[in-house]
């Protein structure tokens, strides 16, 4: 039996069937509220609000699925193009597809994208983006004999779909633990920027999420199209809607009713700051008015409209620092690879383009870092007509000045299948940390060296660096 079948059954013996999503169910502002009390009993500082040059935001783009990042970028050195078309087989792309990259830490190795991606190919060769190889979930460095022997720990349910993305948003590999998550720690701990205590510090445009959990913050859920969704039919005054301004009145003054009952007191304070969270947003967001930028009418573009007004109106808000969640699923291609990761791969190149072009529009582009994640990467090897589940892939990070763009980090892989990473059957062993990875990106974010540790426990195990230094560079501090 092969080393990479006997360590995929004894994983599989510890993993859960099926794939984490983000419930719907907190795409209403009611609901976000009624689950987020304990977000609402912490008390905000009451700060000034400065311009654009206080402000950041981070923007995490969830790939859900299992994105098959070797087919986003590849090398077209000759040597590495001819092993990575032996690897792949039928799933290779031609090296006259690929989009050339100007890739300024290259090592003498070339490197191209998938032909669909052509804003973010445009991105990167300005030094507005940036990869990172081979990056995945683990608990401490690892070498190839170590995992086939067993001597060193592991991520729990390798090659799960409910494990991996669980563990890709709470940065806790070694358990199952779907209560907090890192996005929500963050904002625990610097929640006191924000002057605005009715809307958190975390906007999710796919509802519920495990990343934006923390232990006194839960997600604010909008939705992409509508922006937040109040109490249905509440309206203040409409003349061709009588029944309703009667109804709201009516809710109003059940709200401002003084209650004694502790129980119904604790309630209705929820549904009043729900109440009142949502007219300050649909106001905001409306006092915004339309940006130049055209975006194309689907879920992930329609997403990062909606981000980019929400950031517009931060003053109104009273936002210093704000972190949005986009799930993008659908990238679980064990069939049918090439033809829907074209089409995938297109979406997501088009949504992030225009998003830069917004953020440049509201003078933000310095002020926000979008970053992807997926659960895991996927087979080198073709199972016929697409891939199975695997461990390390490649990410991207987009930004302004504040980015190291056009450039590579980590160590990208020999794609030759019995290559010094490869565990067998074309998955690769990551050499970058998600640990690394989220680290840095909160530290750009405001996050004290000292409070890393806390929020990414296995980290010291990868990075043992002051505050002045970074755990891999992509971003600069």
């Amino acid at each position: 039996m092969s080393n990479t079948m006997k360590i995929k059954q004894k994983l599989s013996r510890r993993s859960f069937l099926g794939q984490a999503s983000c419930a719907a169910l907190g795409s209403s502002t009611l609901f976000s509220s009624l689950v987020s009390l304990k977000a609402l009993n912490a008390a905000v500082a009451q700060s000034g609000f400065g311009g654009s040059e206080d402000y950041k935001a981070l923007v995490c783009v969830l790939l859900s699925g299992g994105h098959d990042s070797f087919n986003m970028l590849v090398p077209t050195s000759t040597m590495e193009y001819g092993e990575y078309t032996a690897s792949r087989s039928n799933l290779a792309l031609g090296r006259d597809e690929l989009l050339a990259l100007n890739v300024q830490n290259s090592d003498g190795r070339s490197f191209g994208l998938h032909p669909a991606m052509t804003d973010v190919q445009r991105l990167f060769n300005e030094g507005r983006l940036a990869f990172l190889a081979n990056v995945g979930t683990l608990i401490q460095p690892s070498t190839r004999q170590q995992v086939w022997d067993e001597e060193v720990a592991l991520p729990l349910g390798l090659f799960s779909h409910s494990d991996q993305i669980m563990q890709w948003q709470t940065a806790l590999p070694q358990q199952r633990s779907a209560s907090l998550g890192w996005g929500g720690k963050i904002a625990d701990l610097i929640r006191d920027q924000n002057s605005n205590q009715n809307i958190s510090m975390n906007v999710s445009l796919s509802g519920t999420n495990v990343f934006q959990t923390g232990q006194n913050t839960i997600e604010y859920a909008i939705d992409p199209y509508n922006g937040s969704i109040g109490i249905d039919g509440y309206v203040k005054e409409d003349m061709y809607d009588i029944f309703n301004v009667m109804r709201t009145k009516a809710i109003d003054n059940l709200l401002d009713y003084e209650y004694q009952d502790i129980f119904k007191k604790t309630y209705i304070d929820i549904i009043r700051t729900s109440r009142d969270g949502h007219l300050l947003f649909d106001g905001a967001i409306k006092n915004v008015g339309e940006l130049a930028t055209a975006f194309s009418d689907n879920y992930i573009s329609q997403s990062f409209k909606m981000i980019a007004h929400t950031m517009a109106a931060r003053e109104e808000l009273g936002m210093k620092r704000q972190i949005f969640f986009v799930d993008y699923g659908g990238w679980d291609h064990h069939d049918e690879l090439l033809n829907n990761q074209f089409g995938m791969l297109n979406v997501l190149s088009t949504a992030l383009g225009e998003f830069d072009h917004a953020l440049s529009e509201i003078g933000l582009s310095d002020c926000v870092t979008t970053f992807s994640i997926s659960e895991f990467g996927r087979t080198l090897t073709s199972n016929g007509n697409g891939t199975d589940h695997a461990w390390g892939g490649n990410v991207l990070v987009m930004g302004g000045n504040h980015i190291n763009g056009g450039r590579i980090y980590g160590e990208y892989p020999v794609l030759a299948l019995g290559s010094a990473l490869e565990l067998g059957g074309g998955v690769f062993l990551p050499t970058t940390s998600t640990d690394e990875y989220f680290a840095e990106i909160a530290k750009w974010f405001g996050v004290s060296g000292s409070d890393l540790n806390a929020i990414f426990p296995n980290l010291q195990n990868f990075y043992s660096g002051g505050d002045q230094s970074l755990p891999i560079g992509f971003l600069k501090i």
